[in-house]
């Protein structure tokens, strides 16, 4: 039940609604779909709808859990080493920049970069995998962190966001570099859920997907930029390497300058184009810093001796464990404990509450896992199995 308070919200006057339309100039020419009308979700001058998508993510608790989440250097004991909440603040702070320049809706690229990593797993890029083989040898379906992201902003908690976020979340895919990106359109919430579903079934869609915005194909490169120079830095201040490890490039010899002569490019090259657009020279650049990125963080030993080794058994057999609860109704287990009776909650103001525990148990077992810090995922571990990780960040 709403509340009397929620409903007695203040408004803006007509006359301080018109004035601040006028002063704006009617640039939002977008068309905002939403999923579900409400009149909580309206959209006014004070909050038009791309600023309710931003405040609804910024304020979700799993938005959070972020600021836990390690980017790549997880057994690394360094407060300066970025999380992935400051990630995304980079992502959207970077895509604004350029968005502002070419007269993007800098409030729907807010809301896109704010969103885009939500659903990631805990562990980074190996945690996603090992969900992703769980799911596929278990129910046939797979794990992706953009369909995850998508998945906890309109399914379990039912945020209610527009359909330009949404599709600009599902459509990030930071690991595709392309020299230029056009907004390929959408035609409503019926298409954009056959796109979700075509991703869990097959992980090649995933490849083919293209934001229906230009403010999504924005965000989409920005996410690459974002984390280039940054894991670099990140890479040096943990002691791991150092900056001679990298070729030298005058137009790339610091996280500061990837950032500005990227940004730089992009500006020039798509002032008044459909897309967001590299000249060739840039875009080579930027495929030969992520190669070189996975050669010498990424993929060493030094980076990755811990997660299939250690990790991947572990979220295996917490998966098992999860699903076992589950199937057993043990509503004294973590998962009913830490997670069904918390969605539950969050559900508990939406209309029409559907039931979380009808989905397959192998779906709620990794949202479950998913939606975990670094540090969480290891103390449950410790306190369902009784094994501690002596040696995380060592």
């Amino acid at each position: 039940m709403i509340s009397k308070e929620r409903n007695t919200m203040e408004r803006l006057s007509e006359k301080a609604e018109r004035e601040i339309e006028k002063r704006r100039g009617g640039k939002n020419a977008s068309f905002k779909y939403l999923r579900r009308d409400g009149e909580r979700d309206k959209e006014t001058a004070l909050r038009p709808a791309f600023v309710r998508d931003a405040d609804k993510i910024l304020n979700s608790a799993y938005y959070n859990r972020l600021s836990d989440k390690t980017q790549v250097l997880s057994f690394y004991r360094n407060d300066d080493i970025t999380r992935r909440a400051l990630h995304v603040q980079l992502v959207s702070r970077i895509a604004r920049t350029v968005g502002s320049a070419l007269s993007l809706d800098c409030n729907l690229i807010e809301a896109i970069a704010l969103g885009h990593d939500i659903g990631h797993t805990p562990f980074g890029h190996a945690g996603e995998k090992i969900l992703d083989e769980l799911l596929r040898e278990r129910i046939g379906l797979g794990f992706s962190h953009n369909v995850q992201s998508v998945r906890v902003l309109d399914k379990i908690f039912e945020y209610n966001l527009t359909l330009e976020t949404l599709d600009g979340i599902l459509c990030h895919n930071g690991e595709m570099p392309s020299d230029s990106y056009r907004p390929a359109g959408i035609k409503d919430f019926a298409d954009f859920d056959r796109r979700v579903d075509a991703c869990m079934r097959d992980a090649s869609y995933i490849k083919k997907l293209v934001p229906a915005t230009k403010e999504g194909c924005l965000v989409r490169i920005c996410d690459i930029i974002a984390y280039l120079g940054k894991d670099r830095q990140d890479y040096v201040r943990a002691g791991i390497g150092c900056e001679s490890d990298f070729a030298s490039d005058e137009l790339a010899h610091s996280n500061s300058a990837i950032i500005n002569n990227m940004c730089v490019n992009i500006t020039e090259n798509s002032l008044n184009k459909d897309g967001i657009i590299l000249d060739k020279q840039h875009f080579e650049l930027l495929k030969r810093l992520k190669d070189e990125n996975y050669k010498v963080i990424y993929l060493t030993d030094k980076v990755r001796k811990y997660y299939d080794t250690t990790i991947a058994p572990m979220m295996k057999k917490l998966f098992e464990r999860i699903v076992g609860d589950l199937t057993e109704q043990d509503e004294k287990s973590i998962v009913y404990r830490h997670h069904i009776k918390f969605i539950d909650k969050k559900l508990a103001y939406k209309n029409g509450v559907k039931d979380y525990l009808a989905e397959p148990k192998e779906l709620i077992a990794a949202d479950f896992i998913a939606s975990m810090t670094d540090d969480y995922f290891l103390a449950i571990y410790e306190e369902l199995f009784g094994v501690r990780i002596k040696n995380y960040f060592d």
